[in-house]
């Protein structure tokens, strides 16, 4: 039997597009069907290391994981990870393919396009059914041409389509009615129904509104899924910076600056979530406030975020903050902030030069054009030799007195980043730490926070797909669904 596809696409990012493609395989993989995600470009700066050493968006790792898969470059096949707000880093089947500013690259799509459908055509000769998650809004008129995210994909591959948008933003029959309009008649006729999004009320009231909109435009609504609160599922992009009310147990206060490039920042989900951590990230134009731990989180534009950080006074407020005993992690770009000098001779992330860093770990960094793609596993170099595992994506290479005590020990015999000589700096490439418990409980241990309930978030983040899954499939009408996803029985 040929493969059965269906691609989910959205009135606007944020929409609604990841979470209902996640909920999708998972419903499908608990009902025996072999199932994989796919989205032809991504454009995100969190991004997972694959089984096949390469790259991928994170919420196609976490598609993946619902699943039941490891995550493959084929999920994922052009990735975009900009370094500015006109030039971005084009990923191709996982590794680096070149750094294009937006009008090149819409040269370029053509070439992206055979990357695409070379990974399309492995995929469904692999799988039963293949879910397929759009970017951004396929009504985008200025980017229809060449387009390879949305309706041009779909159209090349002849993938039917459904449409979802997020009520809790407003304008939800505005956007689908408008978006439906501005699709060319082949497009339209493309579309097989409508999903509402995060929907919280009397379900009553929106009754006459789905029944105008199925009227006006002759597309059924297929289900209104409601507002789901407290999800740990990775974030495409867009960081959660909301603080979570109620942690009246919270006994470690732990602060991270939202630089403009921040990159993998899902690596602090953990800390925001946890219920003994009250954890906030600090945007521009905020004082950086007293806080027991400070942490530096990745970087795609490590210099230029340098910059930013001590332009927002965080050089002053880190210094001061270890002269009063506070503890520092850094994480990737975090690390190599930390030390006395990044070197980038090629220009990598900017112009080639040398730009001074914060000066507080006895290192320097190299910026080199090979990035090092790994997933790892070892110990963390603390008490107890607490077991962790993560993965690693960089660019640089960093040496200098300050490795004499490492803050890592790899499985493979290697030794990773450094733990400051006055035991109050800990700086590591590893990114995901915080999601192994005994990782997570010793680096708290070590912040401060002894005796902390051990919290499992790769367990959390299984249950809260199961939790995502059951409420889609609650909501969905299956009777419709039936007929495009028909190896899916009715619940």
């Amino acid at each position: 039997m040929s493969c059965i596809s269906l691609m989910v696409q959205g009135t606007t990012s944020d929409a609604g597009k990841s979470t209902l493609v996640a909920a999708l395989c998972r419903i499908l993989k608990r009902r025996g069907v072999r199932v994989a995600p796919f989205k032809p470009q991504n454009m995100a700066l969190n991004s997972a290391v694959t089984v096949d050493g390469g790259e991928i968006g994170r919420a196609q790792a976490l598609q993946a994981l619902a699943c039941g898969l490891p995550p493959h470059t084929d999920f994922n096949p052009v990735l975009l990870k900009p370094t500015t707000d006109r030039q971005a880093q084009v990923i191709i089947h996982g590794r680096v393919a070149l750094d294009l500013n937006a009008r090149d690259y819409h040269a370029y799509k053509p070439r992206a396009m055979e990357a695409v459908l070379t990974s399309w055509r492995r995929l469904t000769t692999q799988y039963e059914c293949v879910v397929v998650e759009g970017a951004g809004s396929p009504a985008e008129i200025n980017l229809r041409s060449r387009d390879i995210a949305n309706m041009g994909f779909a159209e090349a591959v002849d993938c039917p389509v459904v449409i979802v948008a997020d009520i809790d933003r407003g304008g939800v029959f505005a956007h689908l009615v408008g978006t439906l309009e501005l699709l060319s008649p082949s497009e339209r006729n493309r579309v097989k129904g409508f999903v509402i999004n995060r929907f919280r009320g009397d379900i009553g009231l929106l009754e006459s509104g789905l029944s105008w909109l199925e009227e006006r435009t002759g597309k059924p609504v297929l289900g209104v899924l409601p507002y789901l609160h407290g999800l740990m599922l990775d974030a495409e992009d867009a960081i959660a910076t909301a603080r979570i009310d109620g942690k009246k147990t919270a006994r470690l206060k732990v602060v991270a600056p939202a630089y403009p490039r921040v990159s993998n920042h899902n690596d602090l989900d953990p800390l925001r979530l946890h219920p003994e951590v009250d954890f906030c990230w600090i945007g521009p134009g905020e004082t950086p406030p007293a806080a027991d731990l400070i942490v530096l989180p990745g970087s795609k534009a490590v210099c230029a975020d340098l910059g930013w950080l001590c332009e927002q006074g965080w050089a002053a407020a880190i210094r001061k903050h270890l002269r009063y005993g506070g503890k520092v992690i850094g994480l990737c770009g975090g690390y190599q902030m930390l030390g006395e000098r990044i070197d980038d001779p090629q220009g990598l992330e900017g112009k080639p030069g040398s730009t001074p860093g914060l000066g507080v770990l006895a290192v320097d960094t190299r910026l080199e054009a090979e990035k090092q793609l790994r997933n790892v596993s070892g110990h963390l170099v603390l008490p107890g030799r607490p077991a962790m595992t993560g993965y690693e994506i960089h660019l640089g290479v960093t040496r200098g007195a300050g490795l004499a005590a490492s803050a890592v020990e790899l499985a493979d015999g290697r030794r990773d980043g450094a733990i400051s000589a006055d035991g109050q700096i800990f700086a590591t490439y590893c990114h995901g730490l915080f999601d192994h418990p005994e990782a997570l409980t010793a680096l708290l241990a070590w912040a401060g926070m002894t005796e902390s309930a051990q919290v499992d978030f790769a367990a959390r983040r299984e249950a809260d797909l199961d939790r995502l899954a059951d409420s889609v499939e609650a909501a969905l009408d299956w009777q419709k669904m039936d007929a495009l996803l028909p190896r899916c029985p009715a619940a």
